[in-house]
């Protein structure tokens, strides 16, 4: 087949078609691989900015749109459209190469000649701003970034964020990357470092064929070779993360084999997931990998579940399928345990801190449970500490609370009568089960795995890195690691340099949001300003260039006097959203109290709106959970609830002020980015609303300064 490349914009066009109209449009482009298109007709188009640009033949009401290139015989799929609309669409394109990249990219000539114009206008007016939005970028910069000289004549008017997010379809898509990178804060060096990376043949001027150009332009192109790989990549139009990845994403995702343990971080929505799905897929192409050699993993059993599905959609191929094994976390954990300790009880938070108090009072230990537990998780257990000396030793940065030596002492003696209780309920923890397995697998029980993929990476004990490490001997690709500490929502801090395992030199980071809006990516991440985040690795993280990459409605909030009536309106916004012809299963509704959930459930079905829990992996319709399961999930309206005073955060995760004011902050920080992580699952539409007083956490976005 002769190379056929399929732009991305093309992909939502097809989904519309009527399925006689996309069966014809199979039909044509099957030709292509029995080298029968010489004879369809390709008609050329009167006036058009570019003569390589044709139409062709889908029925006598549709046509596709073709680039055809007689250099190599390459020909690339732009759209499929009406007679007419396809005429005029593509007389108005053109298409160009980029300077840095040396991929494809398509413009509409007229569409930008009128946008300049319009912004020339606006310049000139009286009333306008006399400094614009890229004063501080030279010419040079944005040259050497790929910047070609009609996107910087444009480009030069402009005032403001909001004027470039406006041109954001007339703008091709990697300038357009470089331009709201520099508008959000990023310097043209770093810019810069990311293109070079992503592009490292950038300063080379080559004469590359035409197919070779569609191959550098994966972020928007696919190119095929036979019907059975077009109908693979039409069969569902509607999910383009398994075609399409941006440069860095895809850079990330197809690396040469990494020396040692790798990392990708970046802001909610900005395809962590999605590279570590691809890089799953990547590493189980190799065929001399056994079956289940490869383990994705997290630390949620809803969101391994939702890894398997969207694995299921991405690797189609059954043998390279059957490479991964997709489980949670401490499945694994109980896996390894019970092969040396058998079953192990679980014993539940609240039994934990009754034996706490219990403890606490009989050595006269003035300290709460909340404290005990967290010394003994926090300190104890995340570094194995089983003396009195090394306790007294321990490093406790972060803990907040100093204790005197003596205190210590003290400490000490009521955690190891609690551990002495523990074991003799033969009971344990889910830590304490991770670390036995690692104990395991480091005194002789054989892993299958020979590469370990991590996502949710934040929300990791100490206990589960060690499982992790354990499992896969040090080699390269042993681990990949995805998360991002700002949707860290357990009190559960590492250091993967103290753990050994080292990512220096070996992490990558991504800016851009795919997900969610701008106007709902602006709006959450406010919930944060000012936050301080570490990155896992003993320094801190930031969102510095984060940005997303479409534009839609701005997030609404409401207030209400009572619980009922809050619920009433909750019912009443899910009800508009169905009357907008949104599907069920797109809409997600969250709290932060099961309680909640459960009335607002009552609610719906009393208005005879199907529902179902998030956890429920056969359910159906509106989707109802609890914030911490909404972790990993997106939806296209999203209505958070009782974000009000005495709810988030909820009193009963936060440590007292008083005895630990360092501790509560932490604890106040977890809450606060888990109302994030519960507004970043909108991809269209957010509503937020609360009874009573308002969460102070929404003060940001209610009180904006």
């Amino acid at each position: 087949m002769t190379a056929l490349g399929v732009h991305r914009d093309f992909f939502p066009q097809y989904a519309k078609l009527e399925k006689p109209v996309r069966d014809r449009v199979d039909e044509v482009f099957d030709k292509f691989e029995h080298h029968t298109h010489a004879g369809l007709h390709l008609e050329k188009i009167t006036g058009a900015h570019d003569p390589d640009i044709r139409t062709i033949r889908i029925t006598k009401f549709w046509r596709g749109v073709v680039v055809r290139n007689d250099g190599d015989g390459g020909y690339l799929l732009l759209a499929v459209l009406p007679h007419d609309k396809a005429i005029e669409w593509a007389r108005n394109r053109r298409v160009t190469r980029n300077k840095v990249s040396k991929g494809i990219e398509v413009r509409n000539d007229v569409a930008l000649a009128t946008a300049t114009n319009s912004f020339r206008r606006l310049d000139s007016a009286p009333s306008a701003p006399t400094t614009k939005l890229f004063d501080d970028i030279s010419d040079a910069d944005l040259t050497r970034l790929g910047i070609d000289d009609e996107i910087r004549t444009l480009c030069r008017l402009l005032h403001d964020v909001d004027q470039l997010d406006a041109l954001r379809a007339l703008i091709p898509e990697l300038q357009y990357d470089v331009l709201t990178g520099l508008a959000a804060g990023m310097t043209p060096e770093a810019v810069w470092q990311e293109l070079a990376q992503n592009f490292p043949h950038a300063t080379e001027d080559d004469d590359a064929s035409f197919t070779d150009a569609m191959l550098r332009s994966q972020g928007h192109i696919v190119v095929v070779h036979d019907s059975d790989e077009l109908a693979e990549v039409l069969e569902r139009p509607f999910d383009l993360w398994r075609v399409f990845l941006h440069p860095t994403q895809r850079r990330i995702a197809a690396h040469a084999p990494y020396k040692g343990p790798a990392r990708v971080t970046g802001g909610a929505g900005t395809g962590k997931t999605v590279v570590a799905l691809h890089r799953a897929h990547h590493l189980a192409r190799n065929p001399e990998l056994p079956e289940k050699s490869i383990l994705l993993t997290t630390f949620t059993k809803n969101l391994a579940k939702e890894l398997a599905r969207n694995l299921d959609m991405l690797v189609t191929d059954a043998v390279i399928r059957a490479r991964i094994d997709v489980q949670h976390v401490d499945v694994i954990a109980h896996r390894y345990y019970r092969s040396v300790h058998g079953q192990p009880t679980i014993i539940d938070d609240s039994d934990r801190r009754a034996h706490w108090r219990n403890l606490a009072v009989e050595h006269g230990l003035d300290q709460p449970d909340t404290f005990l537990d967290q010394e003994w998780r926090q300190v104890v257990l995340a570094q194995r500490i089983t003396t009195a000396e090394e306790y007294r030793a321990a490093d406790r940065r972060g803990r907040g609370l100093a204790i005197r030596p003596a205190a210590k002492d003290q400490v000490w003696a009521v955690i190891e009568s609690f551990q002495h209780v523990l074991q003799e309920e033969d009971r344990c923890t889910f830590d304490m089960i991770a670390d036995g397995a690692a104990d395991a697998l480091r005194d002789g029980a054989e892993s299958p795995y020979q590469h370990v993929i991590i996502d949710e990476a934040q929300d990791l004990h100490p206990s589960r890195w060690r499982l992790l490490r354990a499992l896969v001997p040090p080699r390269p690709d042993d681990l990949f690691i995805a998360g991002d500490t700002h949707q860290r929502i357990y009190d559960s801090k590492v250091s993967l340099r103290q753990l050994g395992i080292h990512v220096t030199g070996r992490s990558s980071t991504l800016r851009i949001n795919y997900r969610t809006s701008r106007e709902i990516l602006l709006w959450s991440t406010a919930l944060l300003l000012g936050e301080r985040v570490d990155d896992m690795d003993e320094g801190e993280a930031h969102l510095v260039g984060y940005r997303s990459s479409f534009r839609g409605d701005p997030p609404e909030s409401q207030g209400f006097p009572d619980k009922q009536s809050e619920i009433a309106a909750v019912v009443a916004q899910v009800r508009n959203w169905l009357d907008q012809e949104f599907p069920a299963d797109t809409i997600g509704v969250t709290a932060r109290t099961v309680q909640f959930g459960k009335a607002v459930g009552a609610a719906l079905t009393e208005a005879g709106i199907e529902h179902s829990p998030l956890d429920d992996s056969d359910g159906s319709g509106v989707r109802i959970g609890t914030m911490h399961k909404m972790k990993g999930l997106e939806f296209r309206c999203v209505a958070v609830a009782d974000v009000s005073d005495g709810s988030v955060p909820q009193p009963n995760a936060l440590t007292d002020a008083e005895r630990d004011p360092q501790q509560h902050q932490q604890d106040l920080q977890s809450e606060r980015n888990l109302l994030f992580v519960a507004c970043t699952r909108a991809r269209e539409h957010l509503w937020v609303s609360w009874h009573g007083e308002p969460s102070r956490f929404l003060s940001p976005v209610l009180n904006p300064a």
